[in-house]
């Protein structure tokens, strides 16, 4: 053996001919990838496979030796399937892994595949892959939290309970309107990652290391083999461009956002001091001292990862932010906060869409809040209006009757007509109409209102357009 060629063994196969030492043990370590990106293994191999059939295609191979590439791939892939795959960290990441197996595994025609790319065109083709088939899953979850939702509306929607402003009762809601904001927050979500999709499924492999190659490839072949819509028109940005990660991150923030609230009102509803709702035991847990204790675990887990998903937003645009053209190590760190995302957002999609349905709503609890917060104050003064009086003198009525009921510890609804007659001439028997809670209700019955049946007309429009 020549002291080149013991040189290149002791470095790594794919690049150890221009050094004449081998890597620092732990630089070896330091550098390697493979501990997390072999996920993208299943991905890699699908790549790999439209590649073979393209240079076959052109010429660059002969269909003998993409044959055994292809079946060569496949027991790769049953190997990793099975965890019988030995991952090297001397080979440092999943693309090398695979390729010197496939060479032990055919020969000659395992060294050809690599024909045409690089690695760097390679995992960004892989990474799309991943995230589009991810999307895909989290889409679904979404999907399945947002029927659960409309259940819950359906079940509940002439359910009353206060709605807030500044955590303060204000007017009174329907419960099932109440879960339809939320399902409107998931609509949003997501289309932002419908949109996302469109702008990831774009084909960065043939733009090679930075500048494309020499060889004869057909671009648009291999991206119809591997379901692309289009091509990166550009080599250098085609290996170094992000974005579709950053804009993932950026829409899977917005979700965890939507979540986080959720979970605060949960938490807070399932206290002793509001206790609205009742979370089943299989979705809480107890105390280690306090016997009495049943915690709100997963909606405060899922609070707390949001800020897990945020720091991952935060690590991506901070690799990104001062990386000239094209590829650079840095790009490395991309995979473990784009990995650790899609896991956390998928859980927490998951782990709500199954705790929505068990939801218990304490009707008589919610009804009985709405009463000790004056919240038909806007009635009355709507009222007030309908009869000729300024808002704003209008307010000022009802404020002084709101002020005359809790220095008498009485709701509105509960003044006789005379104790507010004092306050105006104009009000009437027909006022009561609209001063109970069931009233004020269905007296917005608009588009977009509370009414119940507002609220039933929006979960039928809801379950057309999810169908």
């Amino acid at each position: 053996m020549t002291n080149s060629t013991q040189n290149s063994s002791q470095t790594n196969q794919s690049w150890g001919g221009r050094f004449s030492e081998p890597t620092d043990e732990f630089v070896k370590i330091f550098g390697a990838s493979v501990f997390f990106d072999k996920i993208l293994a299943p991905y890699d191999i699908q790549g790999s496979k439209a590649h073979a059939i393209m240079l076959q295609e052109v010429g660059l191979l002969t269909k003998v030796e993409k044959d055994q590439i292809i079946e060569g791939l496949d027991q790769i892939l049953a190997e990793i399937k099975s965890n019988t795959f030995e991952w090297s960290v001397t080979l440092e990441d999943v693309h090398m892994n695979i390729e010197s197996r496939l060479t032990q595994l055919i020969g000659n025609a395992g060294k050809k595949l690599h024909t045409g790319r690089s690695r760097n065109d390679q995992v960004a083709t892989d990474i799309r892959l991943y995230l589009r088939a991810q999307l895909d899953d989290l889409l679904t979850e979404i999907n399945r939290l947002q029927t659960a939702l409309l259940d819950l509306a359906e079940q509940e929607v002439s359910t009353i309970l206060p709605g807030f402003t500044h955590l303060q009762a204000a007017q009174p809601v329907s419960f099932g309107h109440h879960m339809m904001a939320y399902f409107e927050m998931l609509t949003r979500d997501a289309e932002r990652l419908v949109d996302c999709r469109k702008r990831m499924n774009s084909m960065p492999l043939g733009s090679a290391a930075l500048a494309g190659t020499t060889y004869p490839i057909n671009r648009k072949r291999t991206a119809e083999l591997l379901g692309f819509e289009r091509i990166c028109l550009n080599s250098l940005d085609g290996v170094s461009d992000r974005d579709f990660a950053i804009e993932f991150l950026s829409a899977s923030s917005m979700i965890m956002m939507h979540l986080s609230r959720f979970s605060e009102e949960l938490i807070l509803w399932s206290s002793a001091q509001f206790n609205f709702i009742e979370l089943p035991d299989s979705f809480c847990t107890g105390s280690s001292i306090m016997p009495q204790k049943k915690n709100p675990d997963v909606p405060e887990l899922v609070r707390g990862k949001t800020g897990r998903v945020y720091g991952n937003l935060t690590s991506m645009l901070t690799i990104m932010k001062s990386q000239p053209l094209a590829y650079n190590k840095d790009n490395q760190e991309d995979k473990e906060p784009l990995f650790d995302t899609v896991d956390t957002l998928k859980a927490c999609l998951r782990v709500f869409a199954d705790m929505v349905p068990t939801i218990q709503a304490n009707r008589d609890i919610m009804y009985n809040s709405c009463k000790k917060g004056y919240t038909t104050a806007t009635d009355l003064a709507d009222y007030l209006v309908n009869k000729g009086l300024a808002f704003r003198d209008a307010h000022e009525v009802v404020g002084k009757s709101v002020s005359y009921g809790i220095e008498h510890q009485k709701d509105l609804s509960e003044l006789t007509l005379e104790e507010l007659k004092v306050f105006d001439e104009r009000i009437d028997n027909d006022v009561f109409d609209i001063l109970s809670l069931e009233g004020s209700l269905c007296a917005r019955d608009h588009l977009g209102a509370t009414s119940p049946s507002q609220v039933k007309s929006a979960i039928k429009e809801a379950r057309k357009n999810l169908s």
